[in-house]
């Protein structure tokens, strides 16, 4: 047996990454125009926006798509409505996402076993997952968990938690569904730097991925396994990223030090992580990254000592549409599956940070011939 045969023997359970989706609102503007609402929105009468589009021109965002039209945010009641949208958008870019995802794995909505719905940007009861259930004519039997206060780094948890679920049922197909309206959230005269530097880095969108056990067949052409996972939580440091809920909705917690965490716990936990399968950062053909920002890609590129181009789809997912919180890396892990496949039996890592302060590390393997 060579070499990447006896590390694969070495894990143990797996399930499949058959397909992922993303979709995005219809409306979407260059960063330049956002700011300009957001200057009109948050900032009090006679106060310079220079802070602010410096803050908006240093989050390596050139564009994004958004819930609302830009003129619609003004008319935003409250709380209220801002949720009652989050429902309505939310649950039709859902649709979307799930429906593609399905569709590329040459699944059916009948073929669902377990679906897990993410989201931190809006709260609804029944919750968005209970509301796909008539929408695609999923199975009255299916099971449901949604996920609420994970926030970004939902996406690669999610991805996690439905392989735990997969390796204890492998003849079964889930969906892993993440739904980000983060624009909903930004608080009207409110000029804290933390609202700014959010108002500026966060997007919207939805991703789905479909994942099967590990005696399914479908689909014909599949993405890697997932053979590990990895969950750390760094002890006080719970004010570090998250939110405060209080009458006027959602209020963005967002310490400077993201990226400081980051690069001091990283490489160690990677490093463990990787050895448990006997591999190091070396043997890693594909990093999947989740786009937190610049300081944060480059805090994950400077502790993992990555080449430069290691990190590029995150980096242009952060431009083309920002930081879509949990559905982000998901948006980042299809942008890598579109890409030539690389060599059979290698590996990838998909990871995230999020509230917590934590992190999930997921390791992926391309099938081999």
């Amino acid at each position: 047996m060579d070499r990447e045969g006896e590390l694969a023997s070495r894990c143990t359970g797996s399930s499949r990454i058959a397909a992922v989706a993303v979709a995005l609102p219809d409306h979407r503007y260059d960063q330049a125009d956002i700011t300009a609402m957001v200057t009109d929105l948050v900032l009090p009468a006679g106060m310079s926006p220079a802070l602010l589009r410096r803050l908006h021109g240093n989050a390596g965002v050139d564009q994004r798509h958004l819930a609302l039209p830009l003129a619609d945010y003004a008319e935003l009641d409250g709380f209220g409505a801002a949720n009652d949208a989050f429902i309505r958008v939310g649950t039709d870019l859902a649709v979307r996402a799930v429906t593609e995802a399905l569709d590329r794995a040459g699944l059916t909505a009948q073929d669902v076993d377990l679906i897990i719905a993410t989201s931190v940007t809006g709260i609804a009861a029944p919750s968005l997952d209970a509301r796909l259930v008539p929408r695609l004519g999923l199975r009255p039997d299916v099971k449901r968990i949604p996920i609420f206060g994970l926030g970004c780094v939902a996406g690669a948890a999610g991805v996690a938690r439905v392989h735990d679920y997969l390796v204890g049922h492998p003849d079964d197909v889930a969906v892993l569904l993440a739904v980000e309206l983060c624009s909903l959230t930004v608080q009207r005269d409110d000029p804290s730097t933390a609202n700014l530097v959010a108002s500026g880095l966060f997007g919207d969108g939805a991703a789905a991925v479909v994942m099967t056990g590990a005696r399914r067949t479908e689909p014909a052409r599949p993405g890697p396994d997932v053979r590990a996972t990895r969950s750390r939580f760094y002890p006080g440091t719970e004010r570090v990223m998250g939110w405060d809920i209080g009458g006027t909705g959602f209020r963005i917690v967002l310490d400077a030090s993201v990226a400081d965490v980051v690069g001091g716990h990283l490489a160690e936990d990677m490093k463990a992580f990787l050895a448990d399968s006997e591999l190091d950062v070396t043997d890693i053909r594909r990093w999947i990254a989740h786009p937190g920002g610049p300081k944060v890609l480059a805090a994950v590129q400077q502790a993992l000592d990555l080449p430069d181009r290691a990190l590029q789809h995150a980096w242009d997912s952060l431009a083309s549409v920002g930081n879509l919180s949990s559905a982000s890396v998901l948006h980042v892990l299809a942008a890598t599956l579109d890409d030539p496949a690389p060599p059979p039996g290698s590996y990838g890592v998909l990871m995230a940070m999020g509230p917590g302060f934590c992190a999930e590390l997921v390791l992926l393997r391309w099938p081999p011939d």
